[in-house]
């Protein structure tokens, strides 16, 4: 990307958060999902800023990329979820895997916002280890027929398009170790659309934080998908799974990034307002202890994400480079294991700048600490990721303590 291109994007999302803040900050107190985000997106037109401009993307190359998730990581975790789901993880498979019949039909209206995408791999029983998943599919003359429960999906309640992963059935014959087979089982991708028959949606609202983040459950009957939807190969839909999770994995670190900068602004504006013993708070030693936390949180955050997001954009270069591929896959799990544990430090740092108003939701530190904890959970929990990052220190596969 051109540093003019790329200055215009990230220009475009600086107006974007700056105009979304005000309908966020009401739509949190309110704890309901932001409806002004998706038409404040299109407005400024990065609904789909990696996806190829031949596609109707902005063309962003992951550095880039990730430095808008950053910014509009400040605004919100429930916010940066959003594009995660709809383009690290929705799109994200699509333009990788997907056939030109498939990247022309879903990839430009989803960056106009005619489409919104999810990513639909968890399910009640298989959070950390998909191969645990329940739902299947069957060949039927020219279509497939899916059948299934996925929950705690971003997006699920508002998405005209999912990714869905789902087992054969009946099984085929095994293809190979680390091929996502079990028992001569394998799975497959799909991407299907939520205005067929045979799929019902609920949203999930009993959650710690992100009240204005769209997280759902969908279940499928007996619903059809045309043979053209498939996702890549039959029987590749573990391997576009993992694939994906690099993508997913760098923009919460992305988004992490930017919770630890919000709450560093906010943290230095009310240490030099606030008055506590006869002198602003910002020059009690104390409270600058906790202002330098924040401050390491930053600075190492950021160090360790762009070096992750230069790593995927050497691999992207080179695709079947696979020393370059692992090292993306490494340090994206890396990045995202980092930054979501800083954030998380680093809020609880601002609340404790904030005090008894740090403990509430009408201030953003309080925010903050409930949203981003999730960080630490979802496309990758803390034990998942540092197991995979001890694994490759000692030597790949045979070492995996999760097979």
């Amino acid at each position: 990307m051109n540093p003019a291109d790329r200055g215009r994007l990230l220009s475009d999302v600086e107006s974007f958060c700056q105009e979304l803040r005000e309908h966020e900050e009401l739509c949190y107190v309110e704890h309901r999902f932001n409806h002004h985000l998706v038409p404040l997106a299109q407005k400024y037109n990065i609904l789909g800023m990696p996806v190829p401009t031949e596609y109707g993307g902005r063309g962003a190359d992951t550095a880039t990329y990730a430095r808008a998730l950053a910014r509009i990581g400040q605004e919100g975790t429930g916010v940066r979820t959003f594009f995660s789901g709809h383009t690290s993880i929705g799109q994200y498979p699509i333009m990788t895997w997907g056939s030109a019949e498939l990247k022309q039909k879903y990839l430009p209206a989803s960056c106009k916002g005619d489409k919104i995408l999810a990513f639909g791999l968890t399910e009640p029983e298989a959070g950390s280890n998909p191969l645990e998943m329940q739902s299947t599919y069957e060949r039927k003359d020219d279509h497939f027929v899916l059948n299934g429960t996925k929950y705690l999906i971003s997006n699920a309640g508002i998405a005209t398009t999912i990714v869905v992963f789902a087992y054969d059935r009946p099984p085929s014959p095994p293809v190979g170790e680390g091929s996502g087979v079990r028992g001569g089982r394998r799975i497959s991708a799909f991407v299907i659309d939520t205005d067929a028959p045979g799929i019902a949606r609920e949203d999930l609202l009993a959650k710690v934080g992100m009240p204005t983040a769209n997280t759902g459950m969908f279940e499928l009957t007996d619903y059809q998908t045309p043979i053209a939807n498939l996702l890549g190969p039959e029987g590749d839909g573990f391997r576009i799974a993992m694939g994906t999770l690099v993508s997913g994995r760098l923009s919460v670190a992305a988004g992490c990034l930017g919770v630890i900068e919000d709450c560093l602004i906010e943290s230095i504006h009310y240490a030099k307002e606030r008055m506590q013993h006869g002198k602003v708070i910002g020059k009690h030693q104390l409270v600058q202890e906790h202002l330098a936390g924040i401050e390491m949180a930053r600075l190492a955050s950021e160090a360790v994400v762009m070096k992750a997001a230069e790593a995927k954009d050497a691999s992207a270069a080179e695709p079947n480079n696979d020393a370059l591929k692992a090292k993306a896959d490494l340090l994206a799990a890396q990045a995202k294991l980092f930054a979501s544990n800083a954030a998380w430090e680093a809020a609880d740092h601002a609340v404790q700048i904030f005090g008894g108003r740090g403990w509430s939701t009408l201030y953003r530190p309080g925010r903050h600490l409930m949203d981003v904890r999730v960080c630490r959970i979802y496309e990758g929990t803390d034990e998942i990721l540092k197991m995979k990052i001890a694994a490759a220190l000692l030597g790949g596969r045979e070492y995996e303590a999760f097979k």
